[in-house]
Order: C-alpha cells, then sequence, then structure tokens
C-alpha cells in the first residue's frame, strides 16, 4: 500500500487472549517480569498523539518519512535489555520474507554495539500512534525508518555509559561500549549491558542532538552482509508462526462462499446441506458486494465447522443463487480491444513538453507500437488467513498475516462497531504478500464468523479463492509513437497509458489512473528528447484493482524499454548503445519539473532522477553478461533499465529459444543502486527473487475473466515460474552509490520492472520475432 485508504479514496474522488507484546512506556519506564530487568527505550513520550486534536487532525497524522506529526525525530522504537543482557528489538513492519526484522536489529545492534548473538527481535502490533507507519509496502522500511533505528541504538548505547561511569564515580567519556560490555580503560574494569540496564532505564532519554553515531567505519553488521535471518532456524525447523499456523483453545475454522462476480450478491442461499455435513457448526452471511469495495469483504456465506476440511464440503453443499450485478459480462479479451482503441484516441494530458504535433509532423519516419500486460494474482505462498476472537466482553483480538495492521484494526473497528481501544491485531509472520495482504478483507469475515458463532475463529482462505476473489495487478494497454530524425533518435515520444486504476476501490469508477500510478515510469520518463507528451486515456475497472509487487512499474518498464529496443533495431544500432545514448548524459532531473507531483512521497530535491545511476547499472549488467559476445543460433541477449521506488535497476537476460518457440532463461545479470547498502545479504535475495518473479510474468502468468468470472482456478492454470525454470546463474551486481548519512532508496519493488523488457529483447535477439504482450508463452514460436 502506498497511501492510507482515506487518502485515496480523496485522490481517486478528486480524479474523474494474547499478552501484549509491549507496554505502552514512558521515558524513563522500567519494566519487570521474571525477575528480567528491562530498559525499555521510546526517544519521545509515547503519550497519545491525538488528545485535543479534531478527527480530521487524527487523520493527517504521518509525514512523508512515515513517522507521526511530532515524532519525526525520533521514532517509536524499542530497546528491551534483560538482566542476563539479552537485546530485544521490536519490529514495526511485517516481516514476509523480505528480512526487515533481520534488518532493523542489526541497525539497532550496531549502534548499540551489541553482541548479535544476544540479540532477538519481537514484533509490532498494529498501533501506529505507537511505532510509526507500519505499512509494509513501497519499499520504505529502512528508506524511511534507518537513521531513526541508528538513533535508537545510539541513545541506548550512550545511556549504558551514562549508567557504568555513574556505578565507577568516572566520568562517561572515560567509558566506552565494547561488544555487549562497558569498559573502563583506565582500571579496566568491565560491566556487562544486562549488569545496568535498569539503572540506565532511570536516566533521562538524551536529545537526539547529543548522540553520537558510529562512524561508518566500525560498523560490525551494517553493510558487511554477515548476518543472516534472525528468523532462520525457526522457519528452517517449523517453530515459526504464520498466520495460517496461529491456534487458539476452542477454535473454530471457516470458510467462505464469495459473490463469483465483482460486485455480486446473493440472491437466495439453501443451507440445509451444509448444516448436515459433519463438524459443520454455523453458517453465517456476510453482507458485501459494494462498489468501490475499499478494503471489505465481497460479501457471501461463510461456513464455520470443527475443522477446515468439513467447512469446506459444507461449502461445497451450499445452493446459492447469486445476482451477478454490473460486471456480469467482463470478458479480458473483449476488455483489451476497448483499451487499444481508448490508446489510439487523444487521452486525458499528463505531461507535455515541447512540440509533439509539429516534431510528427516534420518526420520523414515514424513508429509505433501497442504493448499489453495482463491482470496477474499475488499468489502469495501462504493464501490469505486470520485468527479473530471477539470477546463477550466486548474486546476484539485477531492475528493475521497482514502487511498493514493499522489498517485491518480500523476496519475492525468500523464494521464491529467497537471502540478503537478494544481492539487489537496481532501480526505473525507471512508467507508472502506482494501487495495482497495490505488488504485486511480476510480478517474482516474472520471476525464477523467470530462474532456470529462466540468463540475464535481462524478463517483461511484456499488457492481458488485467492485466485478467484482477490486484489488483481491492472490490466493495460501501452501505446507509444515516435518520430525519428535521420539517425533513428527520437524527435518526439507519445505514450498513452491505459489501464484501470487502483482508485477504482476507493471511489466509484474514476477511470484515470492516480498521480502515484502514472509516477511509477511514465510521467518521469527520464529519456532525453525533447518533444514528449504523455497520456492516460480513461479505463474503468471490472474487478478489484490493488497493489501488486512494484505496481504500475510493469507495464510502464515492458512498454518503454521493449520499445527503445524497437527503435535500436530500425537504427541499426546496439541495443544497450542506443538505450544509453537515448538516456543522455548524467544529469539529475527535478521529478515536479516534468509532471510527477508524487516522487514516490519522498522530497524531489533529496531524491532528483540521477540519469546517471541509471546508466551505471546498464553498463553493469551488460559488462556482467559479457554484452556484445557471439551467441549460437537460437540464443540471445536482452538488456533493459529503470528507475522505481528512488532506486536504479536493469536486467540483461540470456534466453535460449528451441525449434519449438519454448523460452528457456539460462541466465540472468540484475543490477541494483539503492544507495548505501544496509543488509547486502537481504539486498541480493530480494534481487534473486525479482527476478524469478519477473520471469513469471514474462512467461506463464496471467488471469483472463469471462462472463465476470477468473477462468484460472489454481497453479495449474496460473502459472508460476517452477524451480526447473529458474536460471542456472543469476548474477546480482550491488552498486553503491552515497554514504550512510545520505538518502536511501527501496530494494523489495525496484528488482522487478526490468526483468520481463530484457527477457523480451533477448527474445527477439535470438529469433527476430519480436514479443510485444505478457506472458509471451508462444510468441517465440516460428509463424
Amino acid at each position: 500500500m502506498i497511501h492510507d485508504a482515506k487518502t485515496m479514496a480523496e485522490m481517486a474522488a478528486q480524479t474523474p487472549t494474547a499478552t501484549p507484546i509491549l507496554a505502552n512506556a514512558s521515558r524513563r519506564a522500567v519494566l519487570g517480569g521474571l525477575g528480567a530487568l528491562v530498559l525499555a527505550l521510546s526517544l519521545r513520550d509515547t503519550a497519545r498523539a491525538d488528545e485535543g486534536q479534531t478527527e480530521e487532525q487524527k487523520q493527517q497524522k504521518f509525514g512523508a518519512d512515515g513517522m507521526p506529526h511530532g515524532w519525526r525525530d525520533d521514532p517509536k522504537i524499542f530497546i528491551a535489555i534483560a538482566k542476563d543482557g539479552t537485546v530485544t528489538v521490536t519490529n514495526h513492519r511485517s516481516e514476509m520474507g523480505q528480512g526487515v526484522r533481520t534488518s532493523v536489529a542489526l541497525v539497532v545492534a550496531d549502534e548499540l554495539e551489541a553482541d548479535w548473538s544476544k540479540v532477538r527481535v519481537t514484533q509490532a502490533y498494529g498501533d501506529e500512534e505507537r511505532f510509526g507507519n507500519q505499512d509494509t509496502d513501497g519499499s520504505r522500511s529502512l528508506r524511511h525508518f534507518f537513521q531513526h533505528f541508528r538513533h535508537a541504538g545510539a541513545a541506548a548505547r550512550l545511556m549504558l555509559v551514562q549508567a557504568a561511569a555513574k556505578q565507577w564515580g568516572v566520568p562517561a567519556s572515560e567509558v566506552r561500549s565494547e561488544n555487549h560490555q562497558l569498559v573502563h580503560a583506565k582500571s579496566g574494569r568491565k560491566l556487562g549491558y544486562g549488569d545496568v540496564a535498569a539503572a540506565a532505564a532511570e536516566l533521562p532519554v538524551p536529545e537526539r542532538d547529543s548522540v553520537k553515531l558510529k562512524d561508518p567505519k566500525a560498523f560490525r553488521y551494517i553493510g558487511t552482509g554477515k548476518i543472516g535471518l534472525i528468523d532462520n532456524h525457526d522457519i528452517t525447523t517449523g517453530k515459526a508462526v504464520y498466520g495460517l499456523d496461529v491456534k487458539l483453545d476452542g477454535m473454530l475454522y471457516a470458510v467462505v462462499a464469495r459473490p463469483p462476480v465483482y460486485g455480486g450478491k446473493i440472491k437466495s442461499v439453501d443451507d440445509a446441506e451444509a448444516l448436515k455435513v459433519p463438524g459443520v457448526v454455523k453458517t453465517v452471511r456476510i453482507e458485501g458486494g459494494e462498489i468501490p469495495s475499499e478494503f471489505m469483504p465481497l460479501g457471501g456465506v461463510a461456513v464455520v465447522a470443527r475443522n477446515t476440511w468439513a467447512a469446506m464440503k459444507g461449502r461445497e453443499a451450499l445452493k446459492i443463487t447469486w445476482d451477478d450485478g454490473p460486471n456480469a459480462s467482463y470478458d479480458t479479451d473483449a476488455f483489451r480491444t476497448e483499451l487499444e482503441k481508448a490508446a489510439r484516441q487523444p487521452g486525458k494530458v499528463v505531461r507535455n513538453q515541447g512540440d509533439v504535433d509539429g516534431a510528427f509532423a516534420k518526420a520523414k519516419k515514424k513508429f509505433e507500437a501497442e504493448y499489453f500486460v495482463p491482470h496477474l494474482a499475488q499468489a502469495p505462498m501462504e493464501p490469505p488467513a486470520a485468527v479473530v476472537w471477539v470477546k463477550t466482553d466486548g474486546t476484539c483480538e485477531a492475528w493475521a498475516c497482514t502487511q498493514g495492521p493499522q489498517a485491518a484494526h480500523d476496519r475492525l473497528v468500523k464494521r464491529l462497531n467497537l471502540p478503537a481501544d478494544k481492539v487489537r491485531v496481532n501480526v505473525t509472520l507471512l508467507g508472502g504478500g506482494f501487495g495482497r495482504k495490505s488488504k485486511p478483507d480476510y480478517v474482516v469475515e474472520a471476525a464477523l464468523c467470530s462474532q456470529a458463532v462466540g468463540a475464535p475463529v481462524k478463517l483461511a482462505w484456499t488457492r481458488e479463492d485467492d485466485i478467484h476473489h482477490g486484489y488483481y495487478h491492472t490490466i493495460s494497454v501501452e501505446r507509444i509513437e515516435a518520430a525519428v530524425d535521420e539517425k533513428g533518435m527520437p524527435t518526439a515520444w507519445l505514450h498513452r497509458s491505459t489501464a484501470p486504476t487502483i482508485g477504482s476501490i476507493f471511489a466509484p469508477d474514476p477511470k484515470h489512473e492516480l498521480p502515484f500510478e502514472l509516477g511509477m515510469g511514465l510521467v518521469n520518463n527520464p529519456l532525453n528528447i525533447k518533444n514528449m507528451r504523455l497520456e492516460n486515456p480513461a479505463a474503468p475497472a471490472h474487478v478489484r484493482i490493488g497493489w501488486f509487487r512494484s505496481v504500475s512499474n510493469i507495464p510502464h518498464a515492458f512498454a518503454i524499454q521493449s520499445f527503445v529496443a524497437e527503435l535500436a533495431h530500425a537504427a541499426g544500432r546496439d541495443p544497450k548503445e542506443y538505450l544509453l545514448e537515448l538516456i543522455g548524459p548524467g544529469r539529475k532531473i527535478d521529478p515536479t519539473e516534468i509532471g510527477d507531483v508524487w516522487n514516490y512521497g519522498e522530497d524531489p530535491k533529496r531524491y532528483p532522477i540521477d540519469t546517471g545511476r541509471l546508466r551505471r547499472v546498464i553498463e553493469t549488467v551488460a559488462d556482467g553478461a559479457k554484452w556484445g559476445r557471439k551467441l549460437e543460433k537460437g540464443r540471445g541477449l536482452g538488456v533493459a533499465g529503470h528507475y522505481s521506488f528512488v532506486t536504479y535497476t536493469a536486467c540483461a537476460a540470456e534466453v535460449e529459444v528451441d525449434a519449438k518457440g519454448q523460452v528457456k532463461v539460462n541466465a540472468v545479470d540484475i543490477a541494483v543502486d539503492c544507495g548505501a547498502q544496509v543488509n547486502p545479504e537481504r539486498i541480493r535475495s530480494q534481487m534473486e527473487g525479482a527476478v524469478v518473479m519477473g520471469m513469471g510474468l514474462a512467461l506463464t502468468s496471467e488471469i483472463t475473466f469471462k462472463n465476470g468470472r477468473a477462468q484460472q482456478n489454481n497453479f495449474d492454470g496460473y502459472e508460476i515460474i517452477r524451480i526447473d525454470a529458474a536460471p542456472k546463474e543469476i548474477r546480482v551486481h550491488l552498486v553503491p552509490s552515497g554514504d550512510y548519512a545520505g538518502p536511501l532508496g527501496g530494494v523489495g519493488e525496484p528488482g522487478v520492472p526490468p526483468v520481463a523488457p530484457a527477457i523480451a529483447n533477448a527474445v527477439f535477439a535470438a529469433t527476430g520475432r519480436r514479443v510485444r504482450q505478457l506472458p509471451i508463452r508462444g510468441q517465440a514460436a516460428s509463424a
């Protein structure tokens, strides 16, 4: 999720039993339990920020860095040090394989000068007043919180030093921290962190400007790449708790029969046979079907039983007559034709520079192409799941694999009509997310079932549920036209991007993409072309459109990088050299000056578009792939670069195409420049995962609709890349830039966009057949 729902709705409207994981500690609180003395560190008082505020003021609570207004300098990150010296770091973002729990802990531990073997991590529950923005999306976790984490660790280190100095009766300047110990060099005395934790907790938290951060040369964990996943042992031994693993005493189980068409509703239901299934306890009518749907349930009938199998068999026995509603005739083939028609007509102008029409009128050569990207499903390995207990005392507690615990909390409050302080959302590990689990409709479904039966309920989505009823990546048609000079270089560029918007789940069919979607590789196109016009024709939505890893960067990068390769071929030029010439010399572009009012939510002065960095990652993958080498028949190299989430990535793919047109990706080089690197091990893993995911988009993945219904059911129809199709080599190139005081980029999402166009361009190099739609499937076969 990029914005909170209220902001999204406004943008769309303007555009046609568990013990608390943490106690709320004050600055000087000492938490005790089981004989362990604990230092609880919050760099500002944790009193509620909304006292005396209007409702409007309460809603507008975050700054651009994700921190609540008034707390921008100091995050509410907690550090607990037990009597035995164990350091527990609270992670406020959701862990779904990207390693954020590890990265948060290693940053704090480094500045704390802690022994990594004594560091643990615990998960924050949903409370943005306490922990800051908790939406795990947009590659923002370290980008926004790195410096806050450093200051938290350094402040705790200073407090420990002060406590030891006071105990010894020496100046604090004579005490240093060293690998979990306080050392007085003159006397040789030493104390462990646990020995002074209680005393340190009694000291006032130092002001931010009095806290000295480490010199990066002294980092022991940050930037070294030596730290593996902090959860690795629990994950590999089956001890880790995901959403599907939560179990409470007396818990029941539920699945839901949902409308097969978005916006559909129940005409009639007969549950008599379902109630006869052994183990079925109750059926629950869930209201829904409204458009826009926001994050609320689609509606339908839930079957609650003593185990999931009984619930599923009960669902099969339901007799439901549906009113399919306004999207009953949705057909993606027909809709593609509509989008193509719209893309061939003038649309809403979102960026206009120079004289495009004049340049086209003078041009002797013109080129045009249309590119198509289908609906995609996030399809995390762990489908949506939640356990919720709505208790008779008027409280509600949830355990969910969610990317947005505050969003889940707020929807539970709204749907159950409970006070905000009576609802708690605990965050489990996520078996993948990719944007799907930022929408908590499944958590609300579980809560409604629990409320109806008076017991805790685990509600699970099956793979079929996930594919049939999800929030899909938008379908799009990208049309690009170019006028070229005698050297084959563009003198004018016209790009029409036609796609339903995510805003359609927040407002009644806004039809045009929102600024954040346009700012994902469209209006912030950095190509050095004098005359450029970018348009956004209208496109209605017929399914729930939602965030998908890297979002609208996928169709924009695919179209632009493919079209550039087409122009290079027409000019008789090497595609890599042509791309670099088209990007132009290294320069810094203020995104607001070229129509991008969003810039990934970042200050454009701090985060300009740097074409030198974009050039560097392209050159890096070309070198890694040994660009220009002669390949045997049926093999080819393709390259693509892209800027997204204030990070620069590029990909070079080597493919092999057999006589039947089957595409095999033999090797991939991917380069990333995200600024200074905090956790290189995780950056490599993210890039490797992005390559495999990007291959799926390029080669196999597609959701189609007929009569309003998704035609794919499981992984036999919605194909993701299997392990046997993974490249033999994925070479990740980490391109460092900047320093640890400067702005950081994102990592989780930027690796995906350049993969598909690099593969498509490689297919052309191998076969001479141009790919203009995804997935590639049989397009590489001989005619």
